[in-house]
């Protein structure tokens, strides 16, 4: 008898201890931060996963959301594309993750594209892309090819007067479909097939010798030449380096670059890389209250000085805001109601305006053409008059041209066809 009160009694304290701990869960609102922190992708993503923890834990300093204060739940998938999925799937039915900010190249991103539409959850996609997708479950707050590709292409060809153009990049979905995009782009605009040099490498390629000389080659025809890089992670370092040991000035042959920022320069020597480009929506170095503030607020949370924000950082910035807003919007965190009330959400960014979410789930954005210079900062020389609204169907590729997202009631499409008046498929 007495065994059997003691195991009783066990028992009841067992299942205090996880309705308690249930209790204590059901306070507090998870957020699912999908980033890489190992591998070829950590140079770029871990600094992804550290401005979700600090935008958390400002909104908890202010009261948390509806209540309750945030929970970030960080994983690591560590630069492998299948696991992108897997880690996706232990967020949302493991973790009960209500939202979640993640993934930095297009691979992972189809790799946990099935995963959020099959359990209708919502991913914040923070990174430059090469457009062709508009699902419900996703929203894209990084630039899609007309709100950067094209516009710094068209820098090049207007305000710099290039005629030859190298397109170099990582070999995997976003450099081939952005390539194929400013291909069909270019020679709209003239530009001969023989005066186009593509070129491709893998992940984590360090090897650069060869290929600069092949672009060193090209670029002697007498043509003015530029280097248009959708070089990846951490491959962009020994790029740059044998530029600078090959002694390709910004002067002979200017790189623009669509994923290099701040922090991949922070780790090299930038003054033999002076003069050479990047597009983006964002550049630390710009003059705006709200990116003063941000920065003041990222070194303090990092307790590190030297710390640089960089545009990625800057799209998490701006879909958290618009998250929070459209959960206050629409009273709860369920991920339906939220794709339905943040369409139209508009908040502040980071270079004095307001960016909104449009119904193809992209937003508006400016455009900035930066130089590189020898502190490893941006001056812009270039930018939009406006914010530049993104665009998920390129009007260059012919199957494109004749798509349209809308995600509001009735059209509810991600690809639908305006000359054939019907939606392709469910999502994109």
């Amino acid at each position: 008898m007495r065994a059997t009160k003691s195991l009783t009694l066990l028992s009841l304290t067992l299942i205090s201890g996880v309705m308690l701990n249930t209790a204590v869960a059901a306070e507090t609102i998870k957020i699912g931060v999908l980033h890489s922190l190992s591998g070829t992708m950590a140079i770029s993503e871990t600094t992804l996963k550290d401005t979700m923890l600090m935008l958390i834990e400002d909104q908890n300093k202010k009261g948390g959301l509806l209540g309750k204060q945030l929970e970030a739940v960080v994983v690591d998938p560590a630069s492998d594309w299948p696991l992108f999925a897997e880690k996706a799937r232990e967020l949302i039915t493991k973790e009960k993750a209500v939202a979640t900010f993640g993934c930095w190249t297009s691979v992972s991103r189809k790799s946990v594209l099935p995963v959020f539409e099959e359990l209708d959850s919502i991913l914040f996609y923070p990174v430059q892309y090469e457009g062709e997708e508009s699902s419900k479950n996703v929203f894209y707050t990084g630039a899609a090819p007309n709100q950067q590709a094209i516009p710094a292409v068209d820098y090049l060809m207007n305000e710099v007067g290039v005629k030859r153009w190298v397109l170099a990049g990582t070999d995997y979905v976003y450099p081939r479909t952005t390539n194929k995009i400013l291909e069909a782009y270019l020679k709209a605009k003239g530009v001969k097939e023989s005066d186009i040099m593509i070129n491709y490498t893998p992940f984590g390629h360090s090897d650069w010798q060869s290929i600069v000389s092949d672009i060193k080659k090209f670029g002697s025809a007498g043509m003015k030449t530029a280097v248009v890089s959708t070089i990846n992670g951490d491959a962009n370092v020994p790029f740059y380096k044998e530029l600078g040991n090959q002694s390709v000035s910004a002067e002979d042959i200017p790189v623009v670059a669509f994923s290099v920022g701040e922090e991949e320069l922070s780790g090299i020597d930038t003054k033999p890389l002076v003069g050479h480009l990047a597009a983006w929506n964002y550049f630390m170095s710009v003059d705006a209250p709200e990116n003063d503030e941000f920065i003041e607020k990222w070194h303090a949370f990092t307790k590190d000085e030297d710390r640089v924000t960089n545009d990625p950082m800057e799209a998490h910035y701006i879909g958290f805001k618009m998250w929070v807003e459209a959960v206050k919007k629409a009273g709860t965190t369920d991920p339906a109601a939220v794709q339905e009330a943040i369409i139209g959400v508009a908040v502040p960014n980071l270079t004095g305006g307001l960016s909104a979410m449009m119904p193809n789930h992209h937003i508006t954005k400016p455009v900035l053409i930066g130089e590189i210079q020898d502190d490893g900062q941006f001056e812009t020389v270039w930018k939009t008059k406006g914010l530049v609204p993104g665009d998920a169907w390129s009007d260059y590729l012919p199957d494109s041209k004749i798509l349209v997202a809308d995600w509001r009631s009735p059209l509810s499409c991600g690809n639908y066809n305006v000359e054939t008046a019907t939606c392709s498929g469910q999502n994109f």
